[in-house]
């Protein structure tokens, strides 16, 4: 079973990201859940979502301690959060920097300017989208074509159409380090 940690702030889409991945991973045919967990829910204040995705049926409902992957929409928190902890050895953080954050240390990255992409294509810094472009990159979970599908059954119109243009945009500028 594969799972995946999302770090970032409320207003961020974190919720929505995890929601996305596992739509475009059951649009592949596989398992999967996708779950959020709050504490102050307020716009800014740190959320937490968690994705599972495998080839046979889920069982587990417990929060992910011990990820496959992290994803962190915004960089700072890792000065105030430890959002690589229990991460698997062999385990990629993909985060939105344009160099690794101090508080990373000891993990394997995967960067890309999520914010540079969401402003330039989006208008502006919501960097959920771009950050499944470049977790879909570093790590092959799901295909462009999945979350492109996923992305146009959750967005309409010319929004949807950004959002496709900000995953291919983040899938083709990540670094992996």
């Amino acid at each position: 079973m594969l799972e995946i940690r999302f770090h970032g702030r409320g207003g961020q889409g974190v919720v929505t990201a995890a929601r996305l991945l596992a739509e475009a991973a059951f649009l592949e045919g596989k398992y999967c859940q996708a779950f959020p967990f709050f504490g102050a829910e307020r716009r800014g204040a740190p959320v937490v979502a968690f994705v599972r995705i495998d080839n046979k049926s889920i069982r587990v409902r417990t929060q992910v301690y011990e990820p496959n992957h992290v994803v962190v929409l915004d960089p700072t928190l890792s000065e105030a959060v430890d959002v690589v902890a229990g991460l698997k050895r062999g385990g990629l953080a993909v985060i939105n920097a344009k160099k690794t954050p101090e508080g990373i240390k000891s993990a394997k990255v995967a960067l890309t300017d999520a914010t540079a992409i969401a402003i330039e294509t989006l208008g502006v810094p919501i960097t959920n989208t771009a950050m499944l472009g470049a977790l879909a990159k570093a790590t092959e979970v799901v295909s462009l074509d999945s979350l492109a599908k996923s992305i146009k059954r959750h967005f309409r119109g010319n929004l949807a159409e950004k959002n496709v243009a900000v995953i291919k945009a983040a899938y083709d500028r990540t670094v992996v380090k």
